[in-house]
């Protein structure tokens, strides 16, 4: 009988990793300057920005979204812009507290992207503009630059409190 309980004992301890369900939260085109913009000739310029979040929806259960925002410019005027929001359901379980950020912000991400930079161009694509196809992403860069971001802003403010503490107890003794 204590074969079984510590089998059992072991199964509820094995971490669990899983993808759930990918979904497209959000997708949005906008031509703002159709047509007339179709008539110039110049080279667009293009801007991307990816954001991302994640979420705790039940005990061990979380969802990922990446966000891509994609604008491009000919002489100023926006040719489109279109925002997409790819989610994914991920199951975690049993993972020790440091290395939930890292999944969340890391192996997540990289698992839910591919799909965001396909709907993205399909977007494009099929508003008969030439397609765009985003470049992959370093996710793990981009995690090492927020927490680098999240130190600096914490030594800054940790700054910033000496300096008030500084003043008021100096505004005390005078």
């Amino acid at each position: 009988m204590s074969e079984v309980n510590n089998a059992t004992s072991q199964q509820q301890n094995t971490p669990v990793f899983q993808l759930q369900r990918v979904y497209l939260k959000d997708l949005s085109l906008e031509l703002p300057n159709a047509p007339r913009i179709f008539l110039e000739t110049d080279t667009p310029e293009v801007d991307v920005s990816l954001n991302l979040s994640a979420e705790r929806v039940a005990e061990t259960i979380f969802e990922v979204v990446v966000t891509g925002t994609v604008t491009t410019k000919v002489k100023d005027q926006v040719l489109y812009l279109v925002e997409g929001k790819q989610a994914g359901i991920f199951e975690i379980a049993n993972v020790p507290m440091e290395q939930l950020d890292p999944l969340l912000g890391i192996v997540c991400p990289n698992m839910i992207y591919p799909y965001l930079r396909s709907n993205i161009a399909d977007a494009i694509t099929r508003s008969s503009l030439p397609p765009l196809h985003l470049a992959d992403v370093n996710f793990q860069a981009m995690y090492e630059q927020r927490l680098a971001e999240a130190q600096q802003a914490q030594q800054q403010q940790s700054a910033q409190n000496g300096a008030a503490n500084n003043a008021s107890s100096q505004g005390a003794t005078s």
